[in-house]
C-alpha cells in the first residue's frame, strides 16, 4: 500500500533540507572568519576536550620556557660572572704573593702592596653581595640580606659557634721587642736599646677565629672566656661508636684552664704562655694560642679517638663595615632578636621541566668560596707589610740623624748607631717574616682560587644541563603548538571548498523547493 505524500509534507521536508544546508553554509562562513574547527565545545566535544588538555600542557611548558628557565639562566650567569671576578682578584693576590716572596721590596712597593691589598679584600667581599633581581645570590635563603655588614654596626650582638680540626691549628710567628724610638734626638741618645732585649721571633701554635675583637662587650674588663669543647667518637663498650663531647679544660690540665689575655699583656710578656695556662685566648686578635704541652695532649687524643673536632662558642658585639654576617657562616644566635641560625645547605631550586628541579644558587658560607680566612689572611699580610714599612722607616730616620751635622758629637753618634743596629735587625726580621707570609700566601691563595674555580665549574655544569633542558622544552613547546594547530585550526583553502559546496547545496535546495512547491493536484488532472 503506497503512502500518500501531501504538499505540506513536501514543504516541511524542503524547509528541513534548506535549513540544513543553510546551517552548513553558516558553519563554514564562521570557520572562514576564525579559521577554527569549532566555535564552542558543543560543536565537537572530542576536539574541545583534546584542545583543553593540549593547552594546559602548553601553558605548563611555557611557564618553564618563558619564565623559569630564563630566570635560572640569568641567576647562573650573574653567579658565574661574580665568581669569575673573585678568581681574578685571588689571582692578583696570588701574583702579589709570588712577587713579594721572591723580590726585594722598596718603600714604594710596600705602599703599593698595602693599597692593593686593601682594595682586593674590599672587592672580594663586595662580590659576595652581588644581587640578581633584588635578591642576594650567595646568602642561601636569606636573599633579603647582604653577605657582609654594609656599615659599622655597634649594636649587632651574636653568640657564635665555630668548628675546626686539629690541622687548623697552625704555627704563627710573633716578633717581640719591636723598637719604640723616641721622637726627640736627646731621648734617643739617653735611652739606647738594651742588647739583651733585642728583637726576636717567637713561634707559637694558634687557631684564628673568623673575627677580631670577639670578647663580649658586656663582660667586665673583657675577661669573657669562650667555651671550647672537644668532640670525638669512641666505642661505647658494645661495639658502637658514639659521639662524646668534653670541655677542653677537662682534656688538658684542669688546674690550667683556658686563660683570656689582652694582646698588650701578651706582647708585654714577650709572647709567652703563663705557667698557669696551657691555652690563651687573645680577644682583640681573635686568636687561641696552644702551648706545646697542649698540642702533645691533643695529638694523643687525636690518635686514640675518631673524628676529633673542636667547637668554640664566643660572643661578638659590634661589627665593622665589610665584616661577614655570622648567620651566613656559622651556627649562631642573634642576641637582639633571639633568633637562632643553623649552618645548613640552603639550595634554591627552580622547576625547569616536569619533575625536574635545578639548583641555581651558590652559598658563600657553605661552599667556602668566600671563606672568612681569606679576609683574615689579607689582613695579616697588610699588618706584615705595615710592620716592614715601619721598620724601614726607623732605619731611614736613624740614618738621617747620623748624617745630620747637628748630631755629630760622639755621644749622639754612638747612641744612634746602637739604635740603628737594632733597627736594622728589626728590618731583617720583618722582611724575613713578610717573605715567609708571602710564601704561605702562594699556597693559601692558590687553594682559595681553586675553590672558586671549582664553584665556576659547578655553575657552568649546571648551566650546561639547563641549556639541554631548554632545548628539550623548546622542542616540546613547538610540538604542542603544532598539535594544537592541527587539532583546532583549518586551512582557509579547505574551508572555501567546503563553503562553496555547502552554498551550492543551499542554492540548489532553494531552487528545487521553489519548483516542487509550484506543483498541485491540478497538475495531474
Amino acid at each position: 500500500m503506497a503512502m500518500r505524500i501531501t504538499n505540506s509534507m513536501i514543504t516541511m521536508h524542503s524547509k528541513t533540507n534548506i535549513n540544513g544546508t543553510k546551517i552548513l553554509t553558516d558553519k563554514y562562513n564562521e570557520q572562514m572568519t576564525s579559521q577554527k574547527k569549532i566555535g564552542k565545545p558543543s560543536d565537537d566535544p572530542v576536539i574541545a576536550i583534546r584542545s583543553l588538555r593540549l593547552r594546559d600542557s602548553l601553558h605548563e611548558v611555557e611557564q618553564y620556557t618563558d619564565k623559569n628557565i630564563p630566570d635560572a639562566e640569568s641567576w647562573l650567569k650573574v653567579t658565574e660572572t661574580s665568581l669569575t671576578n673573585m678568581t681574578n682578584v685571588l689571582k692578583d693576590v696570588y701574583s702579589l704573593c709570588v712577587n713579594g716572596a721572591t723580590g726585594t721590596l722598596t718603600t714604594d712597593d710596600r705602599n703599593t702592596i698595602l693599597s692593593n691589598l686593601e682594595a682586593y679584600v674590599h672587592q672580594l667581599y663586595s662580590e659576595g653581595n652581588t644581587e640578581y633581581a633584588g635578591r642576594t645570590i650567595f646568602t642561601g635563603f636569606k636573599t633579603n640580606k647582604t653577605l657582609t655588614f654594609q656599615e659599622d654596626t655597634a649594636d649587632a650582638y651574636y653568640s657564635i659557634t665555630e668548628n675546626f680540626k686539629l690541622d687548623d691549628i697552625m704555627e704563627k710567628t710573633y716578633m717581640k721587642n719591636i723598637l719604640d724610638i723616641p721622637s726627640k734626638a736627646d731621648d734617643i741618645r739617653d735611652n739606647p736599646p738594651a742588647i739583651a732585649d733585642e728583637i726576636d721571633n717567637v713561634y707559637l701554635n694558634r687557631f684564628r677565629l673568623a673575627y677580631e675583637n670577639v670578647a663580649s662587650k658586656d663582660a667586665d674588663d673583657n675577661t669573657f672566656t669562650p667555651t671550647i669543647n672537644l668532640t670525638y667518637k669512641e666505642d661505647n663498650g658494645f661495639g658502637e661508636m658514639v659521639e662524646v663531647t668534653k670541655n677542653l679544660n677537662d682534656i688538658l690540665d684542669p688546674a690550667k684552664p683556658v686563660k683570656t689575655m689582652s694582646y698588650a699583656d701578651f706582647e708585654a710578656g714577650k709572647f709567652t704562655i703563663p705557667d698557669d695556662a696551657e691555652v690563651l685566648y687573645i680577644y682583640e686578635t681573635g686568636e687561641i694560642i696552644f702551648s706545646d704541652s697542649a698540642m702533645d695532649k691533643l695529638a694523643t687524643v687525636n690518635e686514640a679517638k675518631q673524628d676529633l673536632s673542636f667547637k668554640i662558642t664566643y660572643d661578638k658585639k659590634g661589627f665593622d663595615n665589610g665584616e661577614v654576617r655570622p648567620e651566613m657562616y656559622f651556627d649562631c644566635t642573634d642576641y637582639n632578636t633571639g633568633i637562632e641560625f643553623n649552618r645548613e645547605v640552603q639550595d634554591i631550586n627552580y622547576t625547569v621541566a616536569g619533575n625536574q628541579d635545578l639548583n641555581v644558587n651558590t652559598q658563600a658560607g657553605q661552599n667556602g668560596i668566600l671563606s672568612t680566612a681569606i679576609g683574615r689572611d689579607i689582613d695579616e699580610l697588610m699588618d706584615a707589610v705595615s710592620a716592614s714599612q715601619k721598620a724601614n722607616d726607623k732605619v731611614s730616620r736613624l740614618k738621617a740623624l747620623l748624617d745630620n751635622p747637628i748630631y755629630a758629637a760622639d755621644e749622639y753618634q754612638e747612641a744612634f748607631k746602637t739604635w740603628l743596629t737594632a733597627a736594622e735587625k728589626e728590618v731583617t726580621y720583618t722582611t724575613e717574616n713578610l717573605k715567609n707570609l708571602f710564601s704561605k700566601g702562594i699556597t693559601g691563595f692558590q687553594e682559595y682560587k681553586q675553590t672558586v674555580d671549582l664553584a665556576i665549574t659547578d655553575t657552568g655544569s649546571r648551566s650546561s644541563r639547563l641549556e639541554l633542558t631548554k632545548t628539550r622544552m623548546t622542542a616540546q613547546k613547538s610540538s604542542l603548538q603544532e598539535l594544537i594547530h592541527s587539532n583546532e585550526d583549518r586551512e582557509l583553502s579547505d574551508i572555501l571548498i567546503d563553503y562553496e559546496t555547502a552554498n551550492l547545496a543551499y542554492q540548489s535546495s532553494l531552487k528545487a523547493a521553489s519548483e516542487i512547491n509550484q506543483m498541485t493536484l491540478l497538475t495531474y488532472l
